[in-house]
């Protein structure tokens, strides 16, 4: 992971308005409503970067890996696990908007997974956020 943070941190040039942009909405808004917010702004990037067909978890993870490749946000692995699908995602640039912001920038993930997974037919399931390592590491969960 420490390899792939040096080769693709966030740019200088961003850095300062993620920043202000972060503090001004955690002035506005409470945690509930930036989770909301930041949500809704990851299912507008899905809907922008759509995956194509996926036939299997690895056709998904496969898409999913070439759309965050595109755009050096990371990567994420899935697992199969008895009672739910396991996505974790590593490397997220999300640390750009400041330490404060790791406990609602992180919903961007989530509001993006949640429509790519409802594109292919899983809007039935729920999926949500169940940990996280700071920006580094984070999991979600789609299960009943």
């Amino acid at each position: 992971m420490l390899a792939f943070y040096a080769s693709t941190h966030p740019s200088p040039q961003w850095q300062g308005f993620l920043t202000a942009l972060a503090e001004e909405f955690e002035s506005e808004l409470d945690h509930a409503q930036l989770r909301q917010l930041m949500a809704r702004i990851g299912q507008r990037f899905a809907d922008a970067h759509p995956l194509g067909q996926c036939e299997t978890i690895d056709d998904l993870a496969t898409a999913l890996n070439a759309n965050w490749a595109r755009l050096d946000w990371g990567f994420v692995r899935l697992a199969d696990e008895s009672d739910h699908l396991s996505l974790t995602h590593l490397c997220a640039p999300l640390a750009a908007f400041g330490p404060g912001a790791d406990t609602w920038a992180t919903a961007f993930l989530e509001g993006a997974y949640r429509r790519w997974l409802e594109t292919l037919g899983a809007d039935a399931l729920t999926l949500k956020q169940v940990r996280a390592a700071g920006h580094t590491e984070l999991e979600f969960r789609l299960a009943r």
